[in-house]
């Protein structure tokens, strides 16, 4: 038997006092370009593939990105009945996105082949993690296949702490650390940032970035020096022309009247005034030029080039007048916020409530506080653990007045969930200090942009209107860029079209203090440090004003609500933990069925209890320090009979404790028979006299 030989190919870097390794040709070699990417002991497998024809009539670049954590990876089996993964778990899928934002901006304008990327994680040594491992793996694949792309793109993690940055911290390092911050882009520029921060300042956090960029440098040359040496010829492509006939038709007929139309006031309003337009001129168009053809035998490359014509012209007039003229179409400053609302305790029954709206993005925010047993399950690759607080982002259609699928989150609601979550996070009180499970909603119930920005400013009022004791609020705000060559304007509060006709969307959260979030993605090949620090300190500025508003509407946590449980927590001698539980569980258990609250019981002794409302709780201390306390000399107890002798009762004043009530301390009276004025079962009180010896008597007469 012949002897299969695999021609790999493999390279290293040192980054971080570890190496880097990657190689090609040994895995996935039917991949259009595939990468086994090696960090320590964490090893991913990233492969990109493009379907053989372009996409006729795709108005997108038909871009997926998958990541795929394997449980084998940590020697782990998957849960379920099956024992197999299933569906991408929430960190999956935000790491996929993750991994789209850089990649996606690197592409040709106009190609429109399918292009699948696919991360896989192989081993994880829980030290160094595999997410931003997925962007160089990708990059490099794309780089050595024959799809065109304008990479390379590498990407870093910065910790901080004690004034120093920490090069791809591991996650324990990050849990010590001020800044959990992720970093993407190429040799020139940065293109994508994710980041977590203790209310960090806009200079370091500035600073950690172009830490960042130093090093993404040092890995996008290794990717060009791979590259160079084991790449395949791109193939050929080249952006279609515009067609002379539609361009001269629009730019004749519809110039300046769709200059008028996208200045229209009112998100609807300007819609319908460029739909309606296009409408028009398209009428207008099919009549002069096809005239007596079928509407059902046009030409749909021609109909359809007239559609993103038309669009481009609308774009490269909503930009024209911003960059130059520094107009935007609802006529606001580059650095003005739109119209804000804040309102609290908008919904009866809820804990918490609050309405944030900004001009027309809307966000409805609900608070709900609950028990240990409400903290939501995470298995992930690294561990299996519970959070006591998370956000929940829905955008239904209704949002922006369109029909659609209702049903479990889609990518974008997940991120757009997870930055909001991870923006409040940092004000959230510690388990000891408020030990109740946080759950918060943000209903988007109008959209025009900066929906996810609203949510954290609506969040916020929910929590202190439910009575959480956050640190102090948090606002978001996002910040956009139009750019042509070396001019550029940053804008404060962008709306959607802005988004989606700007080159960046730049989203800055936190308190007065410093931040807590940031998430830029951007749609060039990246951005300048001058760039950032312009847009860092604008949404400062914005950041205060939000701030102000909402200080105003509520500044200290409020009461809370009848309806919300009752929580305390008490700390029990450890010795007293297998009394309180009792044997089988007997103890704990009666309690529970007694008062219908929920306990939970550590082994360092501390007690959670959970009840309905302020007397089931007073009882259910009660019931628990029965069991805890010790007796005391010379105190009252409530005892019950629980034999008869001759020379008197004993008694149970606490559970497991006992006493003697003799005969002699019955009564004032004297007393023959103790059968003829006790029964076993009687309760009532009794007066410890005497704990000699450990033996304890107890007096009816002396109470």
């Amino acid at each position: 038997m012949k002897e299969l030989m695999f021609d790999e190919k493999i390279m290293e870097l040192e980054l971080a006092g570890r190496t880097l390794k990657v190689s090609t040709g040994k895995i996935s070699r039917q991949s259009a370009g595939a990468i086994v990417i090696q960090y320590g002991d964490t090893v991913l497998l990233s492969t990109a593939n493009r379907s053989k024809e372009a996409r006729k009539g795709a108005d997108f670049f038909p871009l997926t990105v998958d990541y795929i954590e394997k449980f084998y990876s940590t020697g782990k089996f998957p849960g379920g009945f099956n024992k197999r993964e299933g569906r991408p778990s929430t960190n999956a899928t935000l790491v996929a996105r993750l991994i789209d934002r850089p990649i996606r901006p690197m592409f040709p304008d106009g190609f429109n082949y399918d292009v699948h990327i696919v991360n896989t994680v192989l081993s994880y040594d829980e030290i160094n993690m595999p997410d931003y491992l997925g962007v160089i793996g990708s990059s490099l694949a794309l780089m050595i296949s024959d799809i065109p792309f304008l990479g390379p793109v590498a990407s870093v993690i910065v910790g901080y702490k004690n004034g120093e940055f920490i090069l791809n911290p591991s996650p324990k390092e990050l849990e010590e650390s001020e800044l959990d911050l992720i970093v993407a882009g190429t040799k020139e520029a940065v293109n994508m940032v994710e980041a977590g921060a203790k209310e960090l300042d806009e200079e370091t956090m500035l600073k950690a970035i172009m830490f960042a960029h130093e090093n993404i440098k040092k890995i996008c040359e290794f990717q060009e020096e791979f590259s160079k040496l084991y790449g395949k010829e791109n193939i050929e492509f080249e952006k279609p022309e515009v067609l002379p006939l539609v361009k001269n038709f629009i730019d004749t007929n519809g110039h300046e009247r769709l200059q008028q139309a996208v200045l229209t006031t009112g998100k609807k309003n300007r819609e319908e005034a460029v739909d309606s337009l296009e409408e028009e001129l398209m009428e207008k168009f099919i009549q002069e030029n096809y005239p007596d053809v079928p509407e059902e035998e046009l030409p749909e490359d021609v109909i359809l080039e007239f559609k993103t014509y038309y669009h481009d012209l609308m774009k490269k007039l909503v930009r024209e007048a911003i960059l130059y003229h520094k107009h935007r179409v609802d006529g606001r400053t580059t650095t003005e916020i739109r119209p804000l609302d804040a309102q609290i305790n908008v919904l009866p029954v809820p804990h918490g409530s609050a309405l944030f709206t900004r001009g027309e993005t809307q966000s409805l925010a609900i608070t709900t506080l609950g028990t240990k047993e409400d903290e939501q399950l995470i298995d992930d690759l690294e561990k299996e653990y519970y959070k006591k607080f998370y956000l929940h982002y829905n955008f239904p259609p209704y949002s922006v007045g369109e029909v659609g699928r209702m049903g479990s989150p889609g990518r974008r609601e997940l991120g757009h969930g997870s930055l909001a979550e991870r923006a409040l996070s940092y004000v959230i009180p510690t388990e000891e200090e408020f030990p109740y499970t946080i759950r918060v909603v943000s209903e988007i119930t109008e959209s025009n942009g900066s929906s996810s920005q609203a949510s954290i400013c609506g969040g916020s009022l929910s929590l202190m209107s439910a009575g959480v004791p956050i640190k102090e609020h948090v606002a978001g705000i996002a910040m956009g860029l139009i750019k042509e060559g070396e001019e550029f304007t940053v804008l404060t509060d962008i709306m959607g079209l802005e988004d989606h006709l700007g080159d960046m969307d730049f989203k800055v959260a936190g308190t007065k203090s410093g931040i807590t979030a940031l998430q830029m993605d951007i749609k060039i090949t990246g951005i300048t440090e001058e760039i950032m620090r312009i847009a860092l300190n604008q949404a400062h500025e914005a950041r205060i004003q939000i701030l102000e508003l909402m200080n105003n509407t509520i500044s200290k946590p409020a009461e809370l609500k009848s309806n919300v449980p009752r929580i305390q927590q008490i700390t029990i001698p450890k010795d007293k933990i297998a009394v309180l539980i009792g044997p089988g569980g007997k103890n704990i258990k009666g309690i529970i069925d007694q008062t219908g609250s929920t306990v939970d019981i550590t082994d360092d002794g501390l007690v959670s209890v959970f009840a309905k409302d302020a007397e089931t709780l007073e009882k259910t201390l009660k019931l628990i320090d029965s069991f805890v306390r010790e007796v005391e000399y010379n105190e009252v107890y409530e005892g019950r009979v629980v034999s008869i002798m001759k020379f008197g009762a004993f008694m149970e004043i606490l559970p497991g404790k006992e006493g003697l009530l003799h005969i002699s301390e019955i009564s004032p009276e004297r007393v023959e028979k103790v059968e003829d004025v006790l029964s076993v079962g009687d309760v009532f009180k009794v007066r410890v006299i005497s704990m000699e010896g450990g033996k304890i008597s107890l007096s009816k007469k002396k109470v």
